[in-house]
């Protein structure tokens, strides 16, 4: 098993280590260890057809090797966490076309062009890091 496929398996495991905080004008998680901070807005809102765009910004660079250690996940009421995005612009197996992942070093979006109803939930990034040769996932 590659580095990379490592690396794959580990982002697809996230959605089970989830602990979420979330306040009224921004969502933040803290990793105790390495004090690394992941902020987004508290809310965004679109008209069906329309477009909304999530922002993301982590309190440090998550470009390692030749890749970006950001992903994306959506949580619908009653399901559990789905992932969309990783490595912060390729989509995960069965994600339509209209989830668009994009950024680098500490600034992300998500773009999600003709939103429909079905998209409707709770939408998180998340960000690992090799700390100490360690990974740091935040949460």
């Amino acid at each position: 098993m590659t580095t990379e496929d490592t690396e794959i398996l580990l982002i697809k495991n996230m959605t089970l280590i989830c602990v979420l905080i979330w306040t009224l004008l921004c969502c933040c998680f803290t990793e105790s260890r390495g004090q690394i901070t992941v902020t987004q807005p508290g809310a965004v809102s679109s008209a069906l057809g329309g477009s909304v765009t999530i922002n993301c910004r982590t309190s440090q660079d998550v470009y390692y090797s030749t890749y970006h250690r950001l992903a994306w996940y959506h949580k619908r009421d009653g399901e559990t966490h789905k992932l969309l995005i990783y490595w912060a612009s390729t989509r995960a197996s069965g994600i339509p076309g209209r989830f668009t992942g994009s950024g680098s070093n500490s600034a992300f979006t998500l773009t999600i062009s003709g939103v429909q109803a079905e998209d409707a939930a709770v939408y998180y990034c998340q960000s690992f890091h090799v700390i100490n040769s360690q990974y740091v996932f935040t949460q």
